[in-house]
């Protein structure tokens, strides 16, 4: 699942791969901004981002489907 996150006074936006789920990522992403803590994901490599909660401006998922590859279906 690939996640964008937009930080508040941030010209760019951050985007991760993960295999966290839609709704891990969202119980993660509500606890972090109604308790002003860091918002934590780690990403498919292993690595960890970690963005103050009361910095988010959005968050989006993008759970869509792989590209199929041939003639049949």
């Amino acid at each position: 699942m690939e996640v964008k996150i937009g930080i508040q006074m941030a010209a760019r936006e951050l985007v991760v791969e993960t295999g966290a789920s839609a709704e891990e990522i969202k119980q993660a992403l509500m606890a972090a901004v109604a308790e002003n803590k860091l918002f934590v994901v780690t990403d498919s490599k292993g690595g960890t981002i970690l963005v103050p909660g009361d910095k988010i401006a959005y968050v989006e998922l993008d759970q869509a489907e792989q590209r199929r590859i041939g003639f049949g279906s």
